[in-house]
C-alpha cells in the first residue's frame, strides 16, 4: 500500500511538542501532588512515585557527584540535532517520521527538566510479584515507543529491499 504524501517536518515537531508538552504538565501535577519518594498504589501492578532521577536510563551514573547533569545535557542537545536532521530527510516515511517526533520529544521533555530541575523527575512504577520496574515518566515512555517504531521501520524497509532483490547479500 503506498503511504500518502507526508506533511512537511516541521508539523512533525509539532508531535514533538505536544509529547514534551504533556509530558512536562504530568510531571508538574506530580511533583506538585507528591513528596518527593512518595507512593500511591493505583492497582495491583501501577504505583505513582515521585523520583527524582540525577542520572539516565535506570539511574546511569546518578551518584557520579553531579558532572553527569552537564554529560547528559551535551548528549541530548546532539542527539536532539541528530533527530531534527534525520526528520527532515524522513521524506514520505510517516512512521519513521511519528517515530523521530516521539524521541524528538520524549528527549526535550527529560532536557527541560535537567536544564532547570538538575534531575528527571520520574512517577510511574509498574511492578509484580515484588519486582520493580525502574520509575519513569511521559518523556522516557515516547522515547521507548520512537524506538521500538524506529527498528520496526528498519525491518520493514530490509524486508521491502530483500523483496525488491536488493537487500544483504543479493547483488
Amino acid at each position: 500500500m503506498p503511504e500518502r504524501p507526508h506533511a512537511p517536518w516541521p508539523r512533525w515537531l509539532a508531535l514533538s511538542a505536544a509529547v514534551a508538552a504533556a509530558d512536562l504538565a504530568t510531571k508538574a501535577w506530580i511533583s506538585a501532588a507528591f513528596a518527593a519518594g512518595e507512593v500511591h498504589v493505583v492497582t495491583p501492578f501501577l504505583n505513582l512515585v515521585l523520583w527524582h532521577n540525577a542520572g539516565a536510563a535506570f539511574s546511569f551514573l546518578a551518584g557520579a557527584g553531579g558532572w553527569q547533569r552537564w554529560f547528559f545535557i551535551g548528549v541530548t542537545v546532539a542527539v536532539a540535532a541528530v533527530l531534527v536532521a534525520m526528520l527532515r530527510k524522513s521524506g514520505g516515511n510517516r512512521l519513521l517520521a511519528a517515530a523521530l517526533s516521539l524521541v524528538l520529544g520524549g528527549a526535550a521533555g527529560n532536557l527541560w527538566d535537567r536544564v532547570t530541575l538538575g534531575h528527571v523527575v520520574d512517577f510511574i512504577q509498574l511492578h509484580a510479584a515484588g519486582y520493580y520496574w525502574p520509575a519513569f515518566n511521559v518523556a522516557d515512555s515516547a522515547i521507548t515507543v520512537g524506538v521500538v517504531l524506529i527498528l520496526w521501520d528498519g525491518l520493514r524497509e530490509a524486508r521491502a529491499a530483500r523483496g525488491a532483490g536488493t537487500g544483504p547479500g543479493i547483488r
